[in-house]
């Protein structure tokens, strides 16, 4: 079972892995998201998700068409995405997941978006956009 939480501890969640498909997102989107260079995230069944505390914490933001970014309205924690053209999986935020996980991450994306400043130095793939629909 993945456990996650919030920065504040008011939204606790619950999803039946595994966790697929993690990747290094650096588009503008998740680094505005995340106030990081990057953000990590990786892809879980909706059906085997739930909110088991917080759920009238939750508030999200539709950052482009089908996209909503679903985040702590108290603490501003960014937790997962839901997309309007992945139906039945959510996006997990990985820095909210309190639980080790069995995967690690696949590639880098959207490095064509990455600031100036932020060095890439693990080894892993990187693709100037997302090669396929999970990335992101």
């Amino acid at each position: 079972m993945i456990k996650g939480s919030c920065l504040c501890g008011g939204v606790k969640y619950e999803a039946e892995g595994p966790v697929t498909v993690i990747a290094r997102c650096h588009c503008v989107q998740c680094r505005k998201a995340s106030g990081a260079e990057f953000a990590t995230n990786g892809n879980v069944e909706e059906k085997g998700f739930r909110i088991v505390a917080g759920k009238e914490l939750l508030a999200s933001y539709e950052s482009s068409p089908g996209k909503a970014r679903v985040f702590c309205g108290r603490c501003g924690s960014p937790l997962f995405k839901r997309d309007d053209t992945r139906p039945g999986v959510l996006r997990l935020r990985l820095g909210c997941v309190d639980t080790d996980l069995d995967a690690i991450p696949l590639a880098h994306v959207f490095v064509g978006e990455k600031p100036n400043w932020s060095e890439i130095s693990d080894g892993l793939p990187q693709f100037e956009t997302r090669p396929g629909p999970s990335g992101g």
